[in-house]
């Protein structure tokens, strides 16, 4: 099924040209399909998405969260910035500078804060998608800390998926092994942004959050989802649902191009404690677009006030 026929026909096809003659560089180079043996499928670039993303700036955006945890929901916040960078496809890190070796990539670092009782949680993902080519995520991370330890897990797109995690648990510490590609949920995030008309839909195999896989301590594997689409006036939202992990992530997002992301809500297995299935929801406090690595002084600290976070 395809979601572009169904829902963004009216849609523009998608983007992308770098902000200087270095990023056009890469981003034609036929040399971006390297750093993996899949099929690499060029997108077409647009001067909007380059005026938007390359302009040197990223987007920040808060949102006022309330998340489940054993049970109960927990108030806290949220934050996503997205960026594009210069990214090292082979070695998979960020570039110290731009070389005809580098790709452009849309980063999404995405955090949560909220407490459990005496002890808080802190959770961060990163997620790193190519911008020339149609290819999945080309790097995944995740840590989550509270006071009982932390955990790390990262993916890397080689010849296959490689994954490492590493945890306080016994069951989960020190694990290293490889998974065929299929969707991951993680990358859908960027892809909203990036071309919303390449998500898939239907019956569709695919990797959950790392988040989600953590906290719930499942094995990092594929599950049958189904996806879906549905526009409104003003937002579209697009809903994954596993019906055998009882969990479904949707996200609200805006109809037309830079395709921001509004909200979203996550609903999963009920905890033992938990007899109504509650929701987690995230809805936006503030948007800001700036050069965030250069705002590191004690007079940018007035830009969290103007952000909502404490």
């Amino acid at each position: 099924m395809s979601f572009h026929s169904l829902f963004f026909s009216f849609f523009i096809s998608i983007f992308f040209i770098g902000c200087n003659s270095s990023e056009e560089k890469k981003l034609d180079s036929k040399n971006t399909d390297n750093y993996s043996s899949e099929n690499s499928k060029p997108r077409t670039i647009s001067k909007e998405f380059k005026e938007y993303w390359y302009s040197g700036k990223a987007e920040i955006t808060s949102y006022n969260l309330t998340q489940e945890r054993y049970g109960e929901l927990r108030e806290g916040t949220a934050v996503t910035i997205f960026v594009t960078e210069d990214f090292l496809p082979e070695a998979q890190v960020k570039a110290d500078n731009a070389t005809e070796n580098t790709i452009s990539v849309l980063k999404l670092n995405s955090t949560k804060k909220f407490i459990t009782g005496i002890y808080p949680y802190s959770i961060m993902t990163s997620t790193f998608n190519p911008i020339a080519t149609a290819n999945h995520a080309l790097k995944v991370s995740n840590s989550v800390q509270e006071w009982c330890g932390h955990v790390y897990m990262q993916l890397n797109n080689r010849a296959n998926f490689e994954v490492m995690s590493h945890s306080y648990f016994a069951k989960e510490a020190d694990e290293n092994f490889k998974l065929k590609k299929t969707w991951l949920e993680n990358e859908i995030w960027n892809l909203v942004r990036i071309n919303p008309a390449e998500l898939p839909t239907g019956d569709v195999m695919v990797i959950p959050s790392f988040e989600y896989l953590r906290l719930h301590h499942k094995d990092i594997s594929e599950h049958n989802a189904f996806a879906s689409v549905k526009q409104g006036d003003s937002l579209t939202s697009y809903t994954l649902n596993y019906p055998d992990l009882q969990r479904q992530l949707t996200l609200f997002f805006r109809n037309v191009f830079p395709y921001e992301i509004e909200k979203w809500e996550e609903v999963n297995a009920a905890h033992p404690s938990d007899t109504t299935r509650l929701i987690t929801t995230a809805t936006k406090i503030k948007r800001m677009r700036t050069d965030y690595w250069n705002k590191n002084k004690s007079e940018h600290t007035t830009l969290r006030d103007t952000l909502g976070l404490k």
